[in-house]
């Protein structure tokens, strides 16, 4: 009987769970918006694990500055996670910001643009069509 998930899935799903957690409870910097962990891969071994980030950023805060915050939380944080997990080894946290949010609200609004595109273009065909269709029909009479 195969397990339905693997061990580093498991491990990842935990991790996520709890550096959710210390990062809402235990992280305490002002130059961090909310934070939030949208996926953890964690390497074969366990040694690490790479937690994908987004961040809802306020005023002149920018992803860039929020991750060097964040990055600077690293070791208190993989300490705080130690005590937390029950595992021989205590993966190495590395943040890096994910931007597949961005990027799917860029694509969004590019088939947007170009749906909008086609419809104006429809219209002003369809018009183009009612002229001409009007303007044969007034020679005819």
């Amino acid at each position: 009987m195969s397990k339905e998930f693997s061990r580093t899935q498991r491990v990842s799903q935990q991790l996520q769970k709890e550096l959710a957690i210390i990062l809402q409870r235990e992280v305490r910097d002002s130059r961090l918006g909310m934070v939030t962990i949208s996926d953890v891969e964690v390497s074969r071994d366990l040694a690490y694990a790479k937690v994908f980030v987004t961040f809802l950023c306020v005023g002149e805060q920018t992803p860039e500055s929020c991750l060097a915050a964040l990055k600077e939380h690293e070791v208190p944080v993989r300490m705080a996670l130690g005590k937390r997990i029950r595992h021989r080894l205590t993966p190495e946290v590395r943040f890096t910001y994910d931007d597949t949010l961005v990027e799917g609200m860029r694509m969004s609004n590019l088939v947007s643009e170009v749906l909008n595109e086609d419809k104006r273009k429809q219209n002003e065909a369809g018009r183009d069509d009612e002229q001409d269709q009007s303007g044969s029909e007034e020679e005819g009479k």
